[in-house]
């Protein structure tokens, strides 16, 4: 086992407010993939490392809660190029090649629980959820999260429902790759399966692939449950058992987190949270004071994009809804590697 893995994952555990397994162990998860050297990946089933967390994330100063289901470890598979389509897909391209570079490396990946009821404010929140987990991996060390590198990766989860139903099928988007596209994928899927309800068609559970330059989701192939990758426990590794002790001496030694350092020197700079947000994102120094940003604020700030509204035409309602009111949960597993 490796030892840094694991002591990467439980600090991202307790990053995230989640309970520290006593005992857990490995699993095997069986499916066949070009870039599945072994036609299985070593993960964690039923018994995670970590579960039960939350992040908590503002939006149009408004705070949301974002349950963790669970932070567990397991190996990277390879990279599969299709080379010779115009999208970068298996469909249309002349040859596909696989690197396995990358296979076998430790892989977190971090599983909220549903989210429901975010409504119109479902893409900006999955934004902010994907940003502030960003930030407290990439300040714990674990990982440099660069997602146009493929070090941090979103599959965005989405389903419909209208009011007073059950929760609607949902579908995945694979691996998006950026915090605009995380956005555009749920607003994208929202306004799909939302035309697709009024029109009185069945959502199917799917994988989609977004796509950048239109900025919707295509098909990919129909979603698996647990009971198709056949999980069993993995034979030819031990079981994990962190000692508590030590535990608490990765617990002691973690940094401040992201969110509580922003609202301290927010306050010590005595700046608007706009103003540190800018500074966020222009990679200033933590431990120098603003400067010449500091002493303005700016003039303006972009508006929140809606998505219009669609009549709902089934039998069950007949007036004219928008999607937010339908929008009934999301939630986004993100996966994070080491640094190179």
């Amino acid at each position: 086992m490796n030892r840094a893995a694991i002591e990467a994952t439980i600090r991202i555990g307790l990053a995230l407010n989640c309970d520290i397994a006593s005992w857990c162990r490995m699993a095997r998860k069986n499916y066949f993939y070009p870039d599945m050297p072994k036609n299985f990946q070593t993960s964690q089933y039923d018994e995670p490392l970590c579960v039960d967390g939350y992040v908590d994330v503002t939006v149009d100063g408004k705070e949301y809660r974002v349950e963790i289901e669970r932070v567990h470890i397991e190996e990277d598979t390879g990279k599969t190029l299709h080379i010779g389509g115009s999208t970068g897909r298996i469909h249309g391209a002349t040859e596909s090649l696989v690197d396995y570079n990358r296979a076998g490396i430790p892989l977190v990946e971090i599983v909220t629980k549903p989210v429901p009821g975010l409504g119109a404010d479902a893409p900006e929140i999955a934004k902010a959820y994907v940003a502030e987990l960003r930030d407290i991996v990439r300040s714990l060390g674990v990982s440099d999260v660069r997602m146009e590198q493929g070090s941090m990766r979103c599959d965005v989860n989405t389903s419909l429902n209208k009011p007073g139903e059950e929760w609607g099928t949902r579908t995945e988007t694979k691996n998006v790759n950026s915090l605009r596209s995380v956005e555009r994928a749920v607003r994208s899927e929202i306004i799909r399966q939302a035309g697709l309800l009024d029109e009185g068609v069945r959502i199917f559970q799917e994988t989609r692939h977004f796509q950048e330059t239109t900025g919707d989701t295509r098909p990919g192939r129909s979603k698996e449950t647990a009971t198709d990758y056949r999980y069993f426990p993995e034979p030819d590794l031990v079981p994990i058992a962190p000692d508590p002790a030590w535990v608490e001496e990765l617990r002691a030694s973690q940094p401040e987190k992201p969110s509580v350092k922003r609202a301290r020197l927010r306050e010590e700079w005595g700046i608007s949270e706009i103003e540190m947000q800018s500074a966020v994102n222009a990679g200033a120094s933590w431990p120098a004071a603003p400067t010449s940003w500091a002493s303005s604020s700016p003039r303006w700030a972009p508006p929140r994009r809606r998505s219009p509204s669609c009549r709902n035409s089934s039998t069950t309602a007949s007036s004219t809804t928008s999607w937010p009111a339908r929008c009934s949960r999301a939630w986004w597993p993100v996966r994070a590697r080491p640094p190179r």
